[in-house]
């Protein structure tokens, strides 16, 4: 039996944990019993309350990876964002919905990327593709991670395949979608338990364009001025990660789920690159950013291309 270790990105979120438990599933369905999901790191609390909802384990940490050990990538492929030695393992499936980068193997592989706001919504099709039911446990927490990435369909990352594909298993998992959606981004919005630097490393990516190290991370909230009471910890813990790990501007955005936009906290040497992007000034640090919600379509593409 050949084993097959399946995971996301660091810092995981509900599409990453997920997703690498869905691949579980298909690929014991095809016949590789030696199939495995993991996650690197902690998973945050929308993630357990949709895991929890549909009592579905959460995967065991991935501490390292061998040379050579198989890996099925989902929910990312840049090299940044994965475990530590994973140039050295062979990567045998990807399915993602990101731009391609900072990714290169040696030998050829399933390569499953599409446009669309989730992960999930390409595995929908795998198990169609391949005829294999997808039972209440699954759609359940496959339906989590589309209404995590599209924030409820208000996403612009959001396509109409993901709210047709959510739909559907949102039928399977005998939900209702908007009450079930609001109550899974609301679990993910109490941050009370989290230190300052807990809270920036949640949901955070690194990207690199012209040598610049563009670190971003999120969190939701139904009320952006209350994580902001703790602004001053939070600059703390945002030049400590930059000292720490070289970075050259650190954007910390603070998305309110109810109204769609965000509060960005921006720190760095290079913090004039948002300025330049957004065409803004930081002031006292802070850049309000109307009706941004999405990281990965309206944030990092255009800090890269002012980088």
């Amino acid at each position: 039996m050949e084993k097959i270790m399946i995971f996301g990105h660091k810092n995981p979120d509900t599409d990453s944990i997920t997703s690498s438990l869905v691949m579980e599933n298909l690929e014991k369905k095809l016949g590789n019993e030696g199939a495995r999901a993991y996650k690197l790191g902690e998973i945050n609390k929308e993630t357990e309350f949709a895991l929890n909802y549909f009592n579905v384990t959460e995967p065991e940490t991935l501490e390292g990876i061998e040379e050579k050990a198989k890996v099925i990538l989902v929910d990312h492929n840049d090299f940044a964002q994965s475990i530590e030695g994973i140039e050295k393992a062979e990567i045998i499936k990807v399915i993602d919905h990101h731009a391609v980068g900072g990714f290169k193997t040696t030998s050829p592989l399933y390569y499953l990327a599409e446009p669309v706001g989730c992960t999930e919504t390409i595995i929908y099709e795998l198990y169609k593709k391949n005829n294999i039911e997808i039972d209440k446990k699954i759609a359940g927490i496959m339906v989590s991670a589309i209404i995590s990435d599209t924030l409820l369909f208000k996403s612009p990352t959001c396509t109409e395949k993901d709210v047709q594909v959510a739909n559907e298993l949102a039928k399977i998992a005998e939900i209702n979608l908007n009450t079930y959606g609001m109550e899974l981004l609301k679990a993910g919005t109490n941050l009370s338990d989290f230190t300052s630097e807990e809270m920036i490393n949640i949901d955070s990516k690194l990207s690199t364009a012209n040598n610049v190290n563009i670190q971003v991370s999120q969190v939701n909230t139904a009320c952006i001025e209350d994580v902001l009471k703790k602004q001053c910890e939070i600059e703390q813990a945002i030049n400590d990660f930059i000292d720490k790990n070289n970075i050259d501007i650190f954007v910390l955005l603070i998305t309110d789920i109810i109204n769609s936009n965000s509060e960005a906290i921006i720190l760095g040497k290079r913090s004039d690159i948002a300025e330049k992007a957004f065409g803004k000034t930081i002031d006292n640090n802070r850049m309000f950013l109307e009706g941004v919600v999405s990281r990965k379509k309206q944030v990092f593409p255009i800090l890269m291309e002012n980088a």
